[in-house]
């Protein structure tokens, strides 16, 4: 099963953040990483989850913006995230779902309440063709 990589703008902020202020989208990299870290140290439940913070996702208009991708699957770009604890759980607990699909679906019903909405993209596997 390959690997579930999380991808977070770093450098997301909401229309008329303050640049002088650190990016919301850091704030969710951070609490994503503290979030896996803990997950790892104590239940090793996250094992196969990759984190990669990356400046400018190009949804400036929607952020914060996470992408869970893996070679093989579809890809999931969401935006309008919170950036705090709840949404970093939540975004750990999707790409486990991601991660333990076969082709990357994941339904609307079955994502953490805060990936419900907000969808920005779903991408299809490289190489998949039309159907």
């Amino acid at each position: 099963m390959p690997d579930t990589e999380i991808i977070v703008c770093t450098t997301c902020r909401p229309p008329g953040a303050s640049r002088e202020l650190p990016a919301h989208g850091l704030a969710l990299f951070e609490a994503v990483q503290e979030a896996l870290l803990v997950c790892e140290l104590d239940t090793g439940q996250h094992k196969g989850l990759q984190l990669r913070g990356q400046a400018c996702m190009s949804g400036c208009s929607r952020a914060c913006t996470v992408t869970l991708q893996a070679q093989g699957k579809f890809s999931y770009y969401f935006g309008d995230l919170v950036p705090d604890a709840e949404t970093a759980a939540q975004v750990l607990a999707c790409a486990q779902l991601h991660r333990h699909s076969a082709d990357g679906n994941l339904a609307r019903n079955t994502r953490p309440e805060r990936l419900r909405a907000g969808i920005l993209a779903r991408l299809p596997p490289v190489g998949l063709g039309s159907t």
